[in-house]
């Protein structure tokens, strides 16, 4: 298969805002594979017999504990499931991977230590390495035998990585370079054997190395104290003269920040995937404390308010849910089509790791905004109990926090969304302007584009269709003002956030319709309760929505333009009144009946 015919194939990152997707070719989780849920279970049963009972000593960072723990891990052969067979791997497909990295979500501190390795620590190698690096390091690095981490953010370099200060001068011999700087924040450092680090060749090329622990001049700080996550090893790292082999560069010279760039596109999404699973474990703990604490002569799950926060928990969850698998699926197919064409495995991932950089973006903002959202209501409807030590919440809340500051911020993520799709259009790979000539023109004329939908879900059809052209409206506008010079995107962070809140909400809006949709077609017999959640989620997106969009005109736009404007987004955003409160009742009953995270 060409790669003119793999674009024609597939739809392309960002082009979910612009084109139709079939809900029939999707895998949601309720077409996972009776292997793919043993894989599941198995993780389940190693953190609740691996890893729950010893959490106390993981988070006292008790020496030579989760390096043990991944040693067992390893020889399960989960270090290696996303890997070649050639170097010790299984080769299982993204989506299996994906559910590998839900399932060990909960797992807290340990998860931090599993995706580092597995993640930024081991792929920069499989998709930039030569053929003599992935033999030499990869087969240890999927038996357990060596660890990896991953040297990126400095003191004075986080989210700006590419001005790194660390700095690489080749040796009189050649043979050699000469590294010398700090890294700070490094995960896995206290018993990492692998460091790939980055630094500037001749002061201005970005380059990536791989390093080995016992390189004489690499040392290591004291471990850092932290909020949460304190089971994780996190040091700083420090490069005095350190002898690194001309033949340990790791990709080209001056090329590493498609190293650093490429890598974290999988690395945000494995994280959001990860707090998925730790958000669906929060709400199972929130509703059977829930049903267990009595009040009032009753279990508190009876009051309103609680029930409220227990089906909000499980409407995000499933909306994350939806939204995760649906963009695992997108980059299975990716992966897929483009190892017909001829690509080798490493290739076809990294091919699809940038074409999907966008919706990788969205997956770790809203898995770790769920994230937050549900164990901050897990301690709330714990009381005083989740605010003690004693249980596991607290810990859960401390740990989560840090996931919206991983893998680049929320708000490093909301406006590479933006760019993404601007640049995509500079160059002919997004076709907004065509999008948004249609949206102009129904405005314009007073009518409506016909269309007709065969479905029972006509209305939320329509509504997703709506908020699509409500965005495209606004970004017609936005570009041309840039192109002419009357809006520096740049300098206006706010508005590239509120737009990319809205892209947020049209892919989850899109993937959990597309997700009911296939449940009714496969006559699920419980589809009630994912219609409850998909009328109750699109209610509120679609007034948040509304909202963001105000705020952008309200924010960029002339005032003259603005009456037009304010009335597309008044026709755009006209889903019908859900009764919202009865909807969360109906979810709410769910949980309770099942004492459980139902779905």
């Amino acid at each position: 298969m060409s790669t003119a015919t793999l674009d024609k194939d597939l739809i392309k990152g960002g082009e979910f805002l612009i084109k139709e997707s079939d809900f029939h070719s999707i895998v949601f989780p309720e077409q996972f594979t009776e292997e793919q849920r043993m894989i599941r279970d198995s993780v389940r049963e190693f953190i609740e017999q691996e890893i729950y009972p010893v959490t106390e000593r993981i988070e006292k960072l008790e020496e030579g504990l989760t390096p043990s723990i991944m040693d067992k891990f390893a020889a399960l052969g989960f270090f290696g499931t996303h890997m070649p067979e050639e170097y010790g791997g299984s080769a299982m497909d993204f989506i299996t991977n994906s559910l590998i990295g839900e399932a060990i979500g909960p797992s807290g501190s340990f998860s931090v230590s599993y995706n580092a390795h597995t993640g930024i620590g081991m792929l920069p190698i499989l998709y930039y390495g030569t053929e003599a690096q992935k033999k030499k390091y990869l087969p240890g690095l999927i038996d357990g035998s060596l660890k990896s981490s991953y040297c990126l953010t400095e003191p004075s370099s986080g989210s700006d990585a590419l001005a790194a200060k660390t700095t690489a001068i080749l040796n009189a011999e050649g043979t050699h370079y000469i590294l010398n700087g700090q890294k700070m924040w490094i995960t896995n450092a206290g018993f990492a054997d692998i460091f790939t680090v980055f630094a500037q060749v001749d002061g201005n090329k970005f380059t990536g190395f791989i390093l080995e622990r016992n390189m004489p001049g690499l040392t290591l700080g004291a471990e850092e104290k932290k909020l949460g996550i304190k089971g994780s090893s996190t040091r700083q790292v420090f490069l005095e003269n350190v002898m690194v082999p001309v033949e340990n560069v790791l990709g080209e010279i001056g090329k590493g920040h498609l190293i650093a760039f490429n890598v974290l596109n999988v690395g945000r999404f494995k994280l959001g995937v990860s707090c998925l699973g730790g958000a669906k474990k929060l709400t199972e703990i929130s509703v059977r404390y829930a049903n267990e604490r009595q009040q009032f002569g009753k279990p508190i799950a009876s009051f309103g308010a609680i029930q409220h926060k227990l089906a909000e928990q499980l409407i995000r969850c499933f909306v994350t849910e939806s939204a995760t698998y649906r963009t695992a699926h997108l980059i299975h197919e990716h992966v897929h089509h483009s190892m017909n064409a001829g690509k080798s495995y490493a290739e076809a991932k990294l091919l699809a790791a940038e074409a999907y950089a966008l919706e990788c973006s969205i997956i770790k903002v809203i898995g770790s905004e769920t994230l937050d959202f549900c164990v901050d209501e897990a301690v709330q409807i714990h009381g005083g109990m989740g605010y003690s030590e004693e249980g596991s919440v607290a810990r859960a809340y401390r740990d989560s926090r840090i996931n919206r500051i991983f893998e680049g911020t929320n708000e490093i993520n909301r406006m590479l969304m933006l760019n993404t799709l601007f640049k995509a259009a500079m160059k002919g790979e997004f076709d907004l302007l065509t999008a948004a000539m249609a949206v102009q023109s129904e405005l314009m004329n007073g009518v409506s584009q016909d269309e007709t939908y065969n479905s029972i879900y006509t209305t939320e059809i329509k509504a997703v269709k709506d908020l699509k052209k409500a965005l495209i409206m606004l970004l017609g506008v936005a570009g041309q003002m840039a192109m002419s010079g009357q809006l520096n995107l740049k300098e206006e962070q706010e508005v590239l956030m509120t737009l990319s809140d809205i892209i947020i909400e049209i892919f989850n809006a899109e993937s959990t319709l597309l997700r009911v949709q296939k449940l009714r077609a496969d006559n699920n017999p419980e589809i009630s309760i994912y219609e409850d959640i998909l009328r109750c989620y699109l209610h509120d997106a679609n007034l948040r929505v509304y909202k963001n969009a105000m705020d952008a005109i309200a924010s960029f736009v002339d005032q003259g333009m603005q009456p037009a404007l304010i009335s597309g987004v008044r026709k755009y955003t006209k889903y019908p009144l859900q009764n919202v409160k009865e909807l969360r009742r109906n979810i709410a009953a769910r949980m309770i009946s099942e004492n459980t995270y139902p779905l």
